[in-house]
């Protein structure tokens, strides 16, 4: 079996190289890996992706030129280590590097690799008191200051402080079963740590989902606080037809379908098959009889698609919102997401065609830019008649938290 460096060298290879996604990547890579070397390859990926540009400072100070691709990935490798892997030992993250570029056939830079390290290990720097912000928290300077001339200096110190260290779970409790008290009485039975906060629970303590029998038994899902907190908005009533669009995996779906108390009917859409049988599985572990899943293309009208109460619009966006979940997310060029706000436009207003009179609608997001969430919403208010913004609500991200999220509930007033 490869060992985890190697592993985690080749999923950054993957990531740096092919602009895979780092979470798509790593559960690939992972398969058939034990807990032990799991935790370190996921930890070792994720935090060279997040830490990149403190990566490129530490390292650049002790470079005359920049090495190749490869060579910059050992030397990732071995820097964040020496910096943000406490348990690892400085010798043997410098070593297990040097190793390393003989594994991957690049034994010529040895002498370079560990030279590089030992210069880093020895002039340590205070990350914490730099000032430059892109560089103390890795992420690129335009989007520093999208974020600042969106939501002001404070706001975006608050974010920046969120989006780098492992991102907290949260256990949504299934309430046909359980509470949430409950729920977190059955995970401690199964030696999970957690707390209750706002009716979800939050996991504390290392847990496989493959293996946890609160889980398997359909006591719980896992989705995100702020997501959770969006699906609350929606106010379903038992009985209700609700429609949930662009749903995979599902996570708000079997909320609302648990609110409802496994009345009415959900209507989970998404465009690809494979996303829906996600969904469709997630239900039946769950024992959610009333949730229909189905292909369908949020973009276009479908007369298959039927008239609801609620409808829940979670439209694709940039995602910088889950920054800390997907750390590859910050370093997407602005110009590459400009045409988002008009396809979530476009979302709406379709998903919109199928709202009842006196109905609700939740247009969300899980991003932090204006132009993907008040600036969509307040076009569909301006443009289209007979529906009135009741409220919205931007949810920055925090250590212990949910994500980055934007969402905002309109009524439709008249025919």
């Amino acid at each position: 079996m490869k060992n985890a460096r190697l592993i985690a060298f080749e999923v950054l290879d993957s990531v740096f190289k092919d602009g895979a996604y780092s979470n798509i990547a790593v559960d690939k890579a992972l398969d058939g890996v034990d807990s032990k070397n799991k935790a370190f390859v996921s930890s070792l990926v994720y935090g060279v992706c997040e830490r990149k540009i403190t990566l490129d400072y530490l390292l650049e100070q002790h470079l005359t030129t920049k090495p190749k691709r490869k060579v910059m990935l050992l030397l990732y490798i071995g820097a964040y280590q020496l910096y943000f892997m406490d348990k690892v030992p400085d010798s043997a993250a410098i070593n297990t590097a040097v190793e390393l570029a003989g594994e991957v056939g690049l034994g010529y830079y040895k002498k370079l690799i560990n030279a590089v390290l030992r210069k880093v290990d020895g002039n340590r720097v205070d990350i914490n008191k730099i000032e430059d912000l892109s560089v103390r928290f890795s992420c690129p300077e335009h989007l520093i200051n999208m974020w600042n001339k969106m939501y002001g200096a404070e706001n975006t110190l608050s974010i920046l402080s969120a989006i780098n260290g492992k991102p907290p779970v949260f256990a949504v409790p299934n309430t046909l079963y359980v509470t949430a008290d409950e729920l977190l009485y059955e995970l401690q039975n199964c030696g999970i740590n957690g707390e209750v906060i706002g009716g979800v629970v939050r996991i504390t303590s290392a847990f496989d989902l493959s293996n946890c029998k609160p889980f398997v038994d359909g006591l719980f899902h896992i989705e995100d606080l702020s997501s959770f907190t969006c699906a609350t908005a929606l106010d379903v009533q038992q009985g209700d037809t609700v429609i949930d669009f662009c749903s995979a995996p599902g996570g708000k779906t079997f909320t609302l379908a648990e609110f409802m108390n496994n009345t009415g009917t959900v209507y989970a859409y998404d465009l690809y098959p494979h996303r829906v049988k996600l969904i469709d599985d997630g239900a039946k572990r769950l024992g959610l009889t009333k949730v229909v899943a189905a292909v369908n293309d949020a973009c276009e009208h479908s007369e298959n698609v039927p008239l609801a109460d609620r409808i829940l619009c979670d439209v694709p966006c940039s995602g910088f919102g889950i920054i800390r979940r997907k750390p590859e997310i910050r370093y997407k060029d602005l110009d590459s997401i400009k045409e988002l706000p008009e396809i979530q436009y476009r979302i709406l207003t379709t998903s919109a065609e199928y709202l009842k009179q006196g109905g609700r609608i939740v247009y969300s997001t899980c991003t932090l830019n204006k132009r993907e969430n008040e600036k969509v919403v307040q076009r569909f208010i301006d443009e289209q008649s007979g529906y009135k913004l009741l409220y919205d609500k931007t949810i920055f991200p925090t250590a212990d938290g949910g994500d980055g999220f934007y969402y905002a509930v309109i009524e439709k007033t008249d025919d």
